[in-house]
């Protein structure tokens, strides 16, 4: 889903500046913003399920290649990724407000494009727009909260985030089953995007309005090169992966993905001496030297890989394998929803200050034993399987990311020294959707390898079946990697106290939390 899942720029470099007029604690403007700033980041949570649901109806009504499908979420993702750093560092430079509305309203300019896509390339190049407008937006949401909230009133301020994740959750698929089971005026999947051009608007128009700005009092420079960088390697190692198997796998694609690790190598020296030179580099590479950050980095992309491949290989499975309706298998999904943020809720609250690390290690293991539970129903049930039978090992899969998505950050910035904390921050997220994105290239060869080219249609449910089962093998892989990277975590997290300094890097969890709780 994810995975609402944010980059918050919120070092002392991005902190709030002590100039910059902070609301007054009786002034209610403030609620108006934080409704307004909510109710956006609630609409790209939303719009990530929301795509998942309708995919077969795409495919069908546009008539979209596989490797497009793909595209229609990585390019997503994709564009998300590689923005959210940049797009945290204009906010600081230019102002958080002025890139929240440039953001909202390319986000709804890119909707309507997509509601209006002529061809599947149009739909594509307009989700990976969508994406880059989501990058510019997003990060600056909690940041706004930062600035215009009192350290004393943030906690009820990200209470109130947890519940939108919930909700998100929760109605993004079922707003996308019933907007595309009703066919409203004969649009088939397009009011899906076309939801988003009132509330778009209205909070372009409400925000200039009631949001206060603020900068940082010493932003950091762009590194472009280095966005540049992270992108091209990414499409080299992703686009191959996507576009292989429909080409029949060609030398030019290896050579691509090879092509990939030199990129990123660039990038590692790029990063050092930028960092060397001016201290504004993209990635934070001194941040790899504190081992928990390090191992955290690699649990967000590998969760990432795992969600990527699922998410979209269970949306296929039961609408294009099961030949079951958007609403229902819209339906389906609700148990896992509610697991997931009734876990999520437990684990931060309760369970984590006492049981620590393991609290984690235990979500990944029983991630892994839903996983596997959906892979023995599904034999034993094959195309007969109704949702009921389904919810069991949902719930258990929807348990066990509940208790990895909410506390993970927490645990990764715990050894983090507080200067970095921002851009540790923003790169955790960053990596997390960077995963998401691989996941989703990865699914070409976990899925769609095991289907064949030309299938009868009386060949295509148990394909499909198959074809899954396969790809929650390699799920269950991921979860049981998680499991043994988690070892590199600090025991118990450090507990950050409410309050206690402007520079607390209080915002960021919550940030993190509201992408990736929801896929």
């Amino acid at each position: 889903m994810t995975s609402t899942e944010t980059s918050l720029e919120t070092s002392p470099e991005s902190s709030p500046d002590p100039r910059t007029a902070q609301a007054a604690p009786g002034d209610r403007r403030r609620w108006l913003a934080l409704a307004i700033v909510m109710t956006a980041a609630f609409m790209d949570l939303v719009d990530v399920t929301i795509v998942n649901i309708a995919i077969p109806s795409i495919r069908e009504d546009a008539g979209a290649s596989w490797s497009q499908i793909q595209w229609i979420t990585a390019g997503y993702a994709l564009a998300f990724a590689a923005g959210l750093i940049t797009g945290g560092r204009l906010g600081d430079i230019h102002g958080r407000k002025r890139l929240f509305l440039l953001g909202i309203g390319g986000f709804t300019l890119a909707s309507a494009l997509c509601g209006f896509a002529a061809n599947p390339e149009m739909l594509v190049a307009s989700r990976i727009l969508q994406g880059a407008m989501a990058a510019m937006m997003v990060p600056q949401v909690l940041s706004i909260v930062h600035a215009t909230f009192p350290a004393h009133e943030r906690g009820k301020v990200f209470g109130l985030f947890g519940a939108i994740v919930g909700l998100g959750a929760v109605s993004g698929p079922l707003l996308g089953a019933l907007l595309t089971e009703w066919n409203l005026f004969g649009l088939e999947w397009r009011p899906i995007f076309l939801i988003n051009l009132p509330v778009g608007i209205a909070g372009l128009i409400l925000g200039s309005r009631f949001i206060t700005e603020s900068k940082a009092p010493k932003a950091l420079k762009l590194d472009l090169v280095g966005v540049v960088l992270v992108t091209l390697g990414l499409l080299m190692l992703l686009y191959p992966l996507t576009r292989g198997r429909e080409l029949d796998w060609p030398v030019w694609g290896y050579v691509s993905m090879a092509g990939s690790i030199g990129v990123f190598g660039a990038l590692v020296a790029y990063e050092r001496r930028k960092g060397a030179r001016d201290g504004s580099p993209l990635i934070e590479l001194s941040l790899f030297r504190v081992r928990s950050f390090a191992a955290g980095v690699a649990v967000q992309t590998v969760f990432g890989v795992g969600l990527g491949v699922f998410f979209l290989v269970w949306t296929l499975y039961m609408q294009t394998g099961l030949g079951w309706s958007p609403l229902r298998a819209g339906l389906t999904g609700v148990p896992f929803s509610l697991a997931v943020s009734t876990a999520a809720g437990l684990s931060v609250q309760k369970l984590v200050p006492r049981f620590g690390r393991k609290v984690l290690q235990t979500g990944a293991l029983t991630m892994a034993i839903g996983v596997l539970l959906y892979i023995w129903e599904s034999e034993r049930y094959g195309l007969g399987i109704a949702p009921w039978q389904m919810a069991l090992p949902l719930v258990v899969m929807g348990v066990g990311m509940g208790l990895i998505v909410a506390p993970l950050t927490d645990a990764v910035l715990s050894d983090v020294p507080r200067e970095h904390a921002g851009s540790a921050s923003g790169l955790i997220n960053t990596v997390q959707q960077m995963g998401n994105a691989l996941g989703l290239g990865l699914v070409a060869v976990v899925f769609f390898g095991r289907i064949g080219d030309r299938l009868t249609p009386a060949e295509v449910g148990p394909a499909f079946v198959n074809a899954f089962e396969h790809a929650l093998g390699w799920v269950a892989l991921v979860m049981f990697a998680i499991f043994l990277l988690m070892f590199a975590l600090p025991k118990r997290p450090a507990q950050h106290v409410e309050g206690a300094a402007e520079d607390a890097p209080e915002a960021a969890p919550s940030g993190d939390r509201e992408r990736e709780l929801v896929a």
